[in-house]
This record gives structure tokens, sequence and C-alpha cells, in this order.
């Protein structure tokens, strides 16, 4: 399958993974180099493989879709992050074409699906000590938290469509998002 994209697509990718890794290095680390790194390697690492999750799974169904940066939210979300609060509603995938209910559930569960997968990736680097495993530790926590919440069934988030397509699914999705979550907070 042969991804589909643009110019314009790929700036505002760029754009809001480097917004989003400088609020969370402003929030969590008081803007640090060393902050920034972590954050572009975890925060934005989560968020760019979220999205695009989602819109490969689109573009397998023959919709058209591609990433769309919300510039007010981008930067709400770094003037916010000054004040040591950090909220991420960056942009999002818009898709464009006909879908079922169940691909819909499909698109949707692709991100969360993304961040548990990379809860794994980023497990074995929790074993070293200092950057390396400051990076395991974020990365693991990033990704069970950004999995959770956009599996509360609710609005725009994931969780509604992959709830209306198949409770069961969503349930098990639920469980292994809340599981790696207090995970995460045990590392």
């Amino acid at each position: 399958m042969w991804v589909r994209s643009s110019g314009t697509e790929i700036k505002e990718l760029v754009t809001a993974w480097l917004a989003i890794s400088f609020a969370f290095a402003v929030g969590f680390f008081g803007f640090t180099l060393r902050g920034m790194l972590i954050s572009l390697f975890t925060i934005g690492v989560a968020f760019v493989l979220h999205e695009l999750a989602h819109k490969l799974v689109a573009q397998s169904y023959g919709c058209w879709a591609e990433f769309r940066m919300d510039v007010t939210m981008l930067i709400l979300m770094i003037i916010i992050a000054f004040f040591g609060v950090v909220f991420a509603a960056p942009g999002a995938v818009m898709i464009y074409g006909f879908i079922t209910r169940e691909q819909n559930g499909k698109i949707s569960l692709a991100g969360p699906l993304m961040n548990l997968a990379l809860v794994v990736v980023f497990f074995p680097l929790t074993l070293f000590n200092g950057t390396i495993g400051d990076v395991g530790r974020v990365g693991v926590w990033i990704n069970s938290w950004i999995a959770l919440f956009n599996l509360i069934p609710f609005g725009p988030l994931d969780g509604r469509k992959i709830l209306a397509w198949d409770a069961s699914v969503y349930s098990i999705t639920l469980v292994a998002a809340l599981g790696a979550f207090v995970f995460s907070m045990l590392l």
C-alpha cells in the first residue's frame, strides 16, 4: 500500500510535532535541551505515529486522509505550558470518503493500538539508567496515557467510534490501556 500525502500535511505534522514536544518540554522539564530531546522522541513520536496509524487505515479503505493542525490549539497549548499545565489537541487526521461503522471503528482503533504497541517498544529502555531510562519511562507513560485518553467515549475521541462499532473490542482495548497506564505509574 502506498501512503498518499501532501506538502501541506508534512509541514503541518512537523509543526505540530515540534509544538507538542516544546509544550511538554516546557510543562514537564522546565524547557531544557534534555527535556526537549526526551519530548521529541517520546511525546512527539507518540503523537505522530498515533495520527499516522489513523491515516494508514483510512487510506487502506480508499479514503482521502490527511493530518491538519489546529493553530489555535497549538498556540493555546504552548501558552498554558508556561503555567505548568499541558493539554494537547494539536490537530487530527481529516478523513473523507464513504466508510461503514466497522471501518470507522477500525480507523479509530488504529491510534490507541499504535500507542499500546509503543508502550511495548519503550519498555525495554526502562531497564537502563540515566537519559535512556528516562526516555523509556516517559515513552511508556505518555503512550499509555494517549491510548487511555483517546478511549474516552465522548465527542470526537476514538473511544466513541470504537464503542459504536464493537463494545467487546472497546472493552478489551480499554482494559489494556488502563493496565498499561497503571503499570507506567509503577515505573
